[in-house]
């Protein structure tokens, strides 16, 4: 190849170079920011920003907690669903727990360490997926004033555990025991319970666990229970999102939510209930998605038309 072709295969590829620095690097991004300014895409286009007396204070497409300092819920407010994202809707730390449906017995706490005042986190506690939505379940039934009864859920005890069991004995071909010799149920340590959820299974006495012990050699069992197959706390009020930062709850989560938001800010909860149902949205063209309430919207419409008096 001589010098002549070397110098024009470089300038044809310089050419398509700029050509497309211009089209893909300028053109393109100019193009999508004007139609962005159109009417009805502008505010998408920045965020979905909602104000109030002309300052941001949150987005639609971003869910945000409602508590206290001390992270307690605030009882005037709608609660957003549970979030897995850093300490709860942070942008920075999107994602989902990555506790799938097979999670289901829990990491026990050191007792030696509790005892010393470490909180069970810290002491090397970690729940499973089924034992989060038990402990949830039970503590919005506690919340939204709905009994003991409606916190129930199918394979949860009564404590909010799940309700697991390490059956231990020799197994048939298949891997199920055939005789238990020991029954263990997992989630319940001896040093929070004496008495396991279940007092005996199949004819064998039910022990509580006993930490440092291993109980995977035996076959895991999870127990349904008399729960009802619909529960009264929704499994968004229990779940969290894949990406941790899902701004709406199910109408099912909100109407639960009412008569504590009505009490607290002294209206009926017809009045509250009739807010509900204004900021709504229903499935998305008429058949995708699910009905869903933005809890900031619903949270802000209240502050304006019932407001908290001190």
């Amino acid at each position: 190849m001589n010098f002549t072709n070397l110098v024009r295969q470089h300038w044809a590829a310089l050419r398509g170079l700029l050509v497309l620095t211009v089209i893909v690097g300028i053109g393109y991004p100019l193009f999508i920011w004007l139609v962005a300014q159109l009417p009805g895409l502008h505010d998408k286009a920045e965020g979905s920003i909602i104000t109030v007396d002309g300052k941001p204070v949150g987005s639609k497409l971003i869910g945000q907690l409602f508590i206290t300092d001390a992270g307690d819920p605030l009882p005037q407010y709608f609660q957003t669903r549970p979030s897995a994202a850093g300490t709860g809707y942070d942008p920075l730390a999107s994602g989902g727990s990555n506790l799938g449906p097979e999670s289901i017995v829990d990491t026990p706490a050191d007792p030696a360490k509790v005892a010393t005042g470490a909180k069970p986190a810290d002491a090397g506690f970690k729940a499973s997926l089924l034992t989060l939505a038990c402990s949830r379940s039970a503590a919005v039934a506690k919340a939204e004033g709905l009994g003991t009864e409606a916190g129930l859920r199918p394979f949860c005890t009564s404590d909010g555990v799940g309700a697991v069991l390490s059956v231990i004995g020799p197994r048939d071909t298949r891997g199920n025991v055939v005789r238990p010799t020991r029954v263990v149920s997992v989630n319940e340590p001896c040093a929070t319970t004496q008495q396991p959820f279940l007092v005996s299974y199949l004819g064998v006495h039910v022990e509580c666990a006993q930490f440092g012990e291993d109980y995977s050699i035996g076959q895991i069992v999870p127990i349904r229970g008399t729960a009802p197959d619909s529960p009264q706390v929704p499994s968004d009020a229990v779940t969290a999102s894949g990406s941790g930062l899902d701004p709406n709850i199910s109408p099912a989560y909100a109407a639960i939510q009412v008569a504590r938001v009505a009490g607290a800010r002294h209206v009926s909860p017809d009045q509250i209930r009739s807010v509900v149902a204004e900021h709504t949205d229903g499935r998305d063209l008429g058949f995708l998605g699910e009905p869903r309430v933005n809890v900031l919207v619903l949270n802000l419409a209240l502050d304006h038309k019932y407001p908290v008096t001190s």
